[in-house]
């Protein structure tokens, strides 16, 4: 019988458990299959000098709690969107540091304060007011970035099943505590967006990695357009792995403080027990919302965002948007060439680059390379500039002034990027908190199946229409948006062998 040792605990307190000692226990939860690296993580004591607390860092802006074998990590800034910031880092990294060494923490659950969001992004207001100080205050935000991706870099890697409520809100440093974590919950509440090219800056907290892997251009299509996604779209789009009501969460919650795993069961076992919980609390997907990124939409995104060239691209989406075009996406194409003249053009350029050199990243050279970038941008015109008109001014003063200001202000065939892919030598690579990487997620069974799964299950097998999709519902045991997601890639990818009922995939 299980006692109950709810322990809610303050975050101010969280320096003070990062120097408790506990017994390691990387045997009962082994490294995760295909993640190279075996070095120690970092010690709890580096850890608590890393993440001491500073001058000014608020007392509860996180809050944690303890429930049987579950632990929590709830970002409590509800005002501000729970927008993470540095004071709220110090407590969660070393917080995560002390649960993986602990025999107690058998999964974490992170999740926001309110209704609104879960986390909106990082305070980059803060960050343009520091920058705006010179030399001094500029060093304090690159060094808040190095903190940033030390921290997601540690999720990306996490040894411990790690559950990431994406309820409301979920944007930028949001979707660095999420996008990597093996189970990502979608609701009707969740709003999705990568929306650094909007003010100045590039898609970071691992986007360089989690961005190029999505099918097809998709991920190149959110990291340059800055496109919402709302609700059950976010699941339909793979970014989250289950989609559930708001209302569920905390029976949830509840439900999977109440597993107790055996000490010899693997990492696998552990985390299929935890899909199998989520699963339980699903009651379907809206039967009125049809995939948005899927049908025409997605064969253009296809289309358009395939080249190299920002130029390219701006090509392309004129050709989908001339009166009588094949595709059938004229205002689709129209919207989103509006949307890309009100980016920064520097970020459009550099956020390109990124999505094609991204693919052959780790995800730990991915922080690395992420950080120089970072530093980069801190002392460029386009991101305070930006998050100054949008953020601090909201618009009062007028639309950003970009340098340069408007993508046909780049002379043809200039590389406006390049110097954003350099490493500064005054700046030291940045030290992550454990040498652990990996060229694919190493969980990434979780969500729909997508492009990938079907055409691999199309090469494999001999498939009628019907057949495989029941294929596919049968192994993902009867998972919510099964059928709609195969179906929309079979109706975009497949076509019927000649003389059989067998699909094929199409030819490229």
């Amino acid at each position: 019988m299980l006692v109950s040792k709810s322990i809610a605990s303050r975050a101010g307190l969280a320096s003070a458990a990062a120097s408790r000692s506990c017994r390691p226990s990387f045997a009962a939860m082994p490294l995760r299959a295909k993640v190279l690296g075996q070095q120690a993580p970092i010690s709890t004591q580096a850890a608590a000098e890393l993440f001491k607390p500073v001058e000014g860092d608020e007392p509860e802006d996180v809050l944690f709690n303890s429930l049987y074998n579950l632990r929590s990590v709830e970002l409590n800034r509800p005002a501000k969107y729970n927008a993470l910031n540095g004071s709220m880092i110090r407590k969660i990294a070393p917080r995560l540091l002390e649960w993986e060494r602990s025999d107690m923490a058998n999964v974490i659950v992170i999740k926001g304060s309110g209704e609104k969001a879960f986390c909106a992004g990082g305070d980059v207001a803060a960050l343009a007011k520091q920058n705006a100080e010179g030399p001094e205050g500029i060093k304090k935000s690159v060094d808040y970035f190095g903190l940033e991706y030390k921290l997601n870099h540690l999720i990306s890697t996490y040894t411990r099943p790690y559950v990431a409520f994406l309820d409301g809100i979920t944007m930028g440093g949001g979707v660095g505590l999420s996008i990597h974590a093996p189970f990502r919950i979608a609701t009707e509440r969740t709003v999705f967006a990568m929306p650094e090219t909007k003010i100045g800056f590039f898609p970071d907290v691992g986007a360089s990695f989690f961005l190029p892997r999505m099918p097809g251009q998709v991920g190149t299509y959110l990291g340059l357009t800055s496109a919402l996604l709302k609700g059950v779209q976010v699941y339909y789009a793979g970014i989250a792995t289950h989609y559930l009501h708001s209302s569920s969460l905390p029976a949830l919650e509840s439900r999977l403080a109440e597993l107790t795993p055996r000490d010899y069961w693997t990492i696998e076992q552990r985390l299929s027990v935890i899909n199998d919980t989520i699963e339980e609390f699903s009651t379907g997907v809206p039967y009125d919302e049809k995939i948005e990124v899927g049908g025409k939409v997605r064969l253009a995104i296809d289309r358009c965002f395939k080249y190299d060239k920002i130029d390219e691209i701006i090509a392309a989406l004129k050709e989908e948007a001339a009166e009588g075009a094949k595709g059938g996406v004229a205002g689709w194409a129209k919207n989103t060439l509006e949307e890309l003249t009100q980016r920064s053009p520097t970020s459009l350029h550099v956020t390109l680059r990124q999505m094609r050199l991204g693919k052959s990243w780790g995800i730990a050279h991915t922080f690395k390379r992420e950080h120089q970038m970072a530093a980069k941008f801190m002392k460029s015109h386009d991101f305070n500039e930006g998050v100054t008109a949008l953020l601090i001014d909201k618009g009062l003063n007028g639309p950003a002034k970009w340098k340069p200001a408007s993508l046909d202000e780049i002379p043809p065939g200039a590389n406006i990027s390049e110097d954003y892919f350099k490493n500064d030598p005054e700046l030291p690579v940045l030290e992550l908190l454990n040498d652990r990487s990996y060229m694919q997620y190493p969980y990434n069974k979780f969500g729909l199946p997508n492009d990938y799964d079907v055409k691999e299950a199309i090469e494999k097998g001999n498939f009628t229409r019907e057949k495989l999709i029941d294929h596919f519902v049968e192994t993902r045991r009867g998972k919510q948006g099964v059928r709609e997601a195969v179906s929309d890639v079979l109706d975009r990818m497949a076509v019927r062998s000649k003389g059989t009922d067998h699909v094929q995939w199409k030819k490229e």
